[in-house]
């Protein structure tokens, strides 16, 4: 108000701009010098001109606000333009063989934002732990997250063409049991497969194995010395079905399907690039 009446000349024109009255911006530049111990103005029927310490004081005031209008400025900027450090975490697996090259493509197109990625299959608390964006793979527990669907997460079968030769190829779920099959050691039922047949007929397989390990990498990696079957994501054996490094074993069977989601914290407004990163997560993987 104090900067409106300098540059306007007048209590009257600084009110006009105000919307306020006369007699309420006396007030405010009234309790302005009663704070400081100082006047501000030399008060005439015409105008109204600055004292020593008025003039110091406007000029502090003229760019205390020009740094309001600044950071107002860039505030809108950042809601128009993708800008800044997007936190996300995602399973291992999906995130590694899916989802880094994904955001590679994402920040080819955003050249302003920059990518902080936590891969790891445990849950995580995104709000606490201070992540605008989640995978969740399995069956949704935070209610309080916007979940938008993905694709369901698959799994399937596979071995090496030496293990096949050697131990022969199944031709039925059921004979799963006379092979060797790599085990994870994270699953509930270790010993149980439960698959999904072309027809979606369900088949719960009783399996053995000699070998098991807490990361389908290295699950991978045994397969392909010819260790057993093994059952994990189709993205993670992808490459090496396509290289005939691996063969698929039952190729209309697969465990059952998983839920997919993406998931982040309700937000009204939302910046430019967490509302970009959704989009382009969503066009891609939903």
């Amino acid at each position: 108000m104090f900067v409106r009446v300098v540059e306007l000349g007048s209590f009257a024109a600084a009110a006009d701009a105000s919307q306020v009255s006369a007699t309420m911006v006396a007030k405010h530049i009234r309790i302005i010098e009663q704070r400081l111990g100082a006047r501000l103005l030399h008060r005439t029927t015409r105008r109204h001109q600055l004292t020593e310490v008025g003039r110091l004081y406007y000029e502090r005031c003229r760019s205390a606000l020009a740094e309001v209008d600044l950071a107002e400025a860039s505030a809108s900027e950042l809601q128009a333009t993708p800008r800044g450090r997007l936190r996300l975490v995602a399973p291992v697996s999906f995130g590694s063989e899916s989802l880094v090259p994904a955001l590679v493509e994402y920040l080819h197109r955003n050249l302003e934002v920059s990518i902080d990625l936590a891969l790891d299959n445990r849950a995580h608390d995104l709000i606490r732990e201070g992540y605008e964006l989640g995978i969740h793979i399995g069956d949704l527990q935070d209610t309080s997250l916007v979940a938008r669907p993905l694709r369901p997460y698959r799994r399937i079968l596979a071995a090496s063409p030496a293990y096949l030769e050697r131990a022969g190829r199944p031709r039925t779920p059921q004979e799963l049991s006379e092979h060797m099959c790599l085990g994870h050691s994270y699953w509930r039922l270790q010993g149980l497969w439960h698959l999904v047949g072309p027809e979606g007929e369900a088949c719960e397989v009783a399996v053995k194995s000699r070998f098991t390990t807490n990361q389908g990498a290295a699950l991978r990696v045994a397969a392909l010395h010819g260790a057993g079957i093994v059952l994990q994501p189709e993205i993670l054996l992808a490459g090496d079905l396509d290289a005939g490094r691996l063969e698929a074993v039952l190729p209309q069977w697969s465990y059952q399907p998983t839920p997919m989601h993406l998931v982040y914290a309700p937000d009204r407004r939302p910046t430019a690039m967490l509302r970009s990163a959704i989009d382009f997560l969503v066009a891609r993987f939903g």
